[in-house]
């Protein structure tokens, strides 16, 4: 917002310096991050500028290793890129198994943290509703403890734990430690917090008279919540959504200590490779997970926004 006409010399001053400050904050925080970009383009297997780079020199960068994630793990990495070829690289490309893991995951847990958080966050906000502070402070929990804390917890849980499940047998017995049940159940555990802040903000400007005008025209619970509530309130819902993915999507403690070792995510896998094997294939997941998280951002002020025009709070 621009200072008005009559802001004194130490006002406006004061405005550039307060500017100043922002900008470097800022840049601060996002170099490291936008530093990964150019250097998941060198052509020298390095993690660091080389002089061709410096010099703006075209064969000193190279798509080589985004080409390395596609051929990865392949049985025929230098086939021709026909049928075939496209058909090895979506069964046995390394980071291919780790993106549909990471994909299929955080689809499964970010419907059960959007459910559950959505359910939580509106018996929250009832008036009526019974040591409120305290729920609440046990619902946001994990958002607070260390996450090696609770990924120790569910490991020791899920390894005592065993679910039922449909077999040729009949019904056998899985242990939770070890299965994408029990990765999915984690991360939206960890997820739900974020969808409950996202909702509650929601529904903390909402007006209660527009459930009361709904019953008084005959909707039940269900059809003034689906009619009136629910279009009012999705902005926020869908925002806690898309936090709740990213926070599957990005998770690889729980990962370590509850996935089997053929159930790789993108986490894991730039994991693994950074123990295992150095190489700058890593920038360009990173630098693809950078446009990502930049696309979803977006989408959530987007919808803000949005919110806060449904709400009336802004034009």
């Amino acid at each position: 917002m621009a200072l008005p006409v009559y802001a004194s010399p130490l006002e406006r001053a004061w405005r550039v310096t307060y500017l100043v400050i922002c900008t470097l904050i800022f840049l601060f925080l996002i170099a490291p991050i936008i530093i990964v970009i150019p250097l998941s383009f060198n052509a020298e297997p390095y993690f660091t500028f080389s002089s061709g780079m410096m010099r703006g020199d075209p064969d000193a960068y190279s798509l080589r290793w985004y080409d390395r994630l596609i051929t990865f793990g392949m049985q025929s990495p230098d086939a021709p890129r026909d049928g075939a070829f496209w058909a090895d690289f979506w069964n046995n490309a390394a980071w291919m198994r780790a993106a549909k893991n990471s994909v299929i995951i955080g689809i499964f847990a970010t419907l059960l943290a959007t459910t559950l958080g959505t359910i939580a966050a509106l018996g929250l906000t009832r008036p009526e509703m019974p040591c409120r502070k305290q729920i609440m402070a046990v619902l946001i929990s994990p958002m607070i403890v260390p996450i090696i804390i609770s990924a120790t917890g569910m490991f020791f849980f899920y390894s005592a734990t065993q679910v039922p499940y449909p077999s040729t047998e009949g019904v056998g017995w899985m242990r939770l430690a070890g299965s994408y049940l029990g990765i999915i159940m984690a991360h939206a555990a960890l997820g739900i917090p974020f969808v409950i802040i996202t909702v509650t903000a929601t529904l903390s400007g909402f007006d209660q008279s527009l459930v009361r005008a709904a019953a008084s025209l005959g909707a039940n619970p269900r059809v003034a919540f689906f009619r009136v509530v629910m279009p009012l309130i999705l902005p926020g819902v869908v925002s806690g959504a898309l936090f709740a993915f990213v926070t599957s999507f990005d998770e690889v403690v729980a990962v370590l200590f509850i996935a089997s070792p053929d159930q790789q995510t993108i986490p894991r896998q730039m994991w693994n490779g950074i123990r295992e094997q150095i190489s700058p294939a890593i920038l360009s997941v990173a630098t693809l997970l950078v446009v990502i998280s930049i696309l979803l951002l977006t989408t959530v002020e987007l919808l803000r926004r949005r919110s806060e025009r449904l709400r009336g709070i802004s034009s």
